[in-house]
């Protein structure tokens, strides 16, 4: 997510960042450096202008100019900068104070409506609440049975009106039994256009006063760029949109849409796709992603999605063999890579953790094939191997290699890797007296990694 325009953003600023002294012409020169790259990334030209204007104000005044560190004071000046223009605070989510709430995803075809529907119902029942979809895209065959399989996918039931039927109905149909069954929460799924038309607008329009929503969350595709703040436009002025979904961030997306949606329409973006499992809807905090823009991490987006992901259960009993008594064997080792595998891929938590954008970790050592390779090679050893790595001998070795398809250097690298985990962890025990242990993500010599 933002990839290109973070990169190419920590460059631009570097320049400024390393300076003890800033004078006006140095500031003046990297912040035409942030303007080209701004453009490049798609972001809307007014939005860019107005964003410029108000840094240079800031940049220019006498706080920063005799600050110890006015390189790092402009970085925090675009930094907050950023955040405004993604919408200065977290956008909250309106509720109804009787009945089910009623979110109305509305988009153009193909632009994740459905798999977003999905995504924020599971997003519900993480909050506590009953959520039920209603598939209202009665046009197009595969958008019910796509709503119904990823309904099934994360328990919630879905209420599909019949093909080429009348979407308002099954939307008010939907709403009555969500009602009688007691759900808090109604997804609407409807139908989208190649583009904005007449006829869809109306049958929009008809559906939003027979259910009068909520929230109306316009999902719009980041990879289309400055379209999507065209085509937000049009739905605000047809129906009048409280939000935004962007989709695809994980993508090629440029993050000009992102930058720039806001700024034109005014409506706040509240959530973004990260990825194409049902979990991979993040909210949208304009501190976090203007940290994320910047490649100060988002440390708070990482402990959402360990508390999400990781069972609390099974990392205590990890944590008490760590750090108490208990020997931490190859087995508990492959339950914690399996714990960290379901908080999404390596590169993408990489991209939370502060500093760690500029590591520079080549694209092959974070292959989730690799921690693929790990399993299988531990789970071609007997229960005994994996409590006592130390008998693995040669014979075994390559009976390992075998079994789990890899060549027996691989199978040597995991064990003296391992092995040079336990001795860290001792070192950990005898600094911490015993005490606790800074939680899964501190199992710092993982293989897969390097």
């Amino acid at each position: 997510m933002f990839d290109e325009l973070s990169n190419k953003l920590d460059t631009a600023l570097s320049k400024l960042r390393q300076r003890g002294v800033l004078t006006e012409p140095m500031i003046k020169e990297g912040l035409r450096e942030v303007r080209r790259v701004l453009l490049e990334a798609d972001v809307n030209f007014k939005v860019t202008r107005d964003f410029l204007t108000r840094v240079q104000e800031k940049a220019l005044g006498e706080a920063v100019l005799k600050s110890v560190s006015p390189g790092q004071q402009i970085v925090k000046i675009v930094h907050d900068e950023l955040a405004h223009l993604l919408g200065e605070e977290r956008p909250g989510l309106q509720w109804a104070a009787t009945g089910p709430t009623v979110f109305l995803m509305v988009g153009l075809q193909g632009s994740g409506k459905t798999t977003t529907s999905a995504k924020l119902a599971k997003r519900m029942i993480h909050g506590g609440r009953q959520p039920m979809l209603a598939a209202c895209d009665l046009q197009r065959p595969a958008a019910i049975e796509q709503l119904q399989t990823l309904g099934k996918q994360i328990g919630v039931p879905v209420a599909a009106g019949e093909f080429q039927g009348d979407p308002v109905k099954a939307a008010v149909a939907a709403k009555e039994r969500a009602k009688a069954e007691g759900h808090s929460v109604l997804i609407v799924d409807t139908a989208g256009r190649l583009q904005i038309d007449e006829t869809l607008m109306n049958e929009l329009g008809r559906i939003k006063d027979a259910l009068n929503p909520q929230e109306i969350l316009f999902v719009a595709d980041a990879m289309t760029g400055q379209e999507a703040v065209t085509i937000a436009q049009g739905f605000d002025d047809a129906l009048g949109i409280t939000g935004v979904v962007l989709t695809k961030m994980d993508g090629d997306a440029r993050g000009g849409a992102a930058l720039s949606i806001r700024g034109v329409t005014g409506k706040p973006i509240k959530f973004i796709g990260v990825g194409e499992g049902v979990g991979d809807l993040d909210s949208a905090d304009p501190e976090r992603l203007a940290g994320r823009i910047l490649q100060m991490g988002d440390v708070v987006g990482l402990v959402e999605r360990a508390e999400a992901a990781i069972d609390q259960e099974e990392s205590a009993k990890l944590q008490q063999k760590v750090m108490g008594k208990g020997r931490f064997t190859l087995e508990d080792f492959l339950t914690a890579m399996r714990q960290v595998q379901k908080m999404g891929p390596l590169e993408q938590l990489l991209k939370l953790i502060p500093g760690a954008a500029r590591m520079k970790i080549p694209a092959a050592q974070m292959d989730p094939k690799r921690m693929k390779h790990v399993e299988a090679i531990i789970l071609s050893m007997t229960p005994k191997e994996r409590a006592k790595p130390e008998i693995i001998n040669g014979s075994r070795r390559a009976r390992i290699a075998k079994g789990s398809g890899r060549p027996i250097a691989e199978v040597n690298r995991l064990l003296k890797q391992f092995k040079e985990m336990e001795k860290f962890m001792k070192q950990m025990k005898g600094m911490m007296g015993g005490g606790g242990m800074p939680g899964v993500g501190g199992l710092g010599g993982m293989p897969f990694g390097r």
